[in-house]
């Protein structure tokens, strides 16, 4: 396992585990981040990353990232 953040651009993912507080799970799984889902990360810019999951894109800061374990 390891943070979304050492992710390729391009090479899609599975979700394997979110950590953080209650709330911020709450608020990745509203934007699609749940365990299972499959992500792609399309491009990173200072750690902070763009990626696709369940047909959206979504930008999301290195914070969060590294709370997503694939």
């Amino acid at each position: 396992m390891m943070p979304l953040t050492m992710a390729q651009a391009g090479v899609e993912n599975r979700i394997k585990r979110i950590g953080g507080k209650d709330e911020v799970r709450r608020f990745l799984e509203k934007l699609g981040f749940v365990v299972g889902s499959d992500v792609t990360v399309i491009s990173e810019n200072n750690g902070n990353v763009i990626v696709s999951i369940k047909d959206s894109r979504v930008a999301i800061s290195r914070e969060m990232a590294n709370k997503i374990m694939i």
